[in-house]
């Protein structure tokens, strides 16, 4: 039984954006993302490796691509439900500000 199930942020155009980015991914960066996702609905409180608090209530779910990329899908819980808020490829150390901030805007949209 899943602990924490995943749902879409979705836009007031009725646009998913974490589902959009998911569908830009190969087939097998798609499966090891929703592996995680799936992961952390079923095992939630989960911690490190797979995931970890990124401060004001977000949360990132961490996932290891193919090619040697990483993926990170931000989410926030939200009446028991974990809400997908925005995913990126990382690309340096940190995860960029702006990535963080549009997961903050998103996630005052639904709480």
């Amino acid at each position: 039984m899943k602990r924490l199930p995943a749902f879409f942020y979705t836009l007031p155009s009725g646009r998913e954006p974490v589902r959009a980015w998911l569908k830009e991914l190969s087939l097998e960066d798609r499966r090891i993302v929703g592996e995680d996702i799936k992961d952390v609905e079923f095992a939630w409180p989960i911690g490190m490796p797979l995931c970890r608090p990124v401060g004001r209530g977000l949360w990132e779910v961490r996932s290891n691509l193919t090619q040697g990329r990483i993926a990170r899908v931000l989410f926030c819980e939200h009446e028991g439900r974990m809400i997908l808020l925005h995913a990126f490829i990382k690309k340096s150390q940190k995860a960029p500000a702006s990535d963080l901030g549009l997961a903050i805007e998103r996630m005052k949209d639904i709480t």
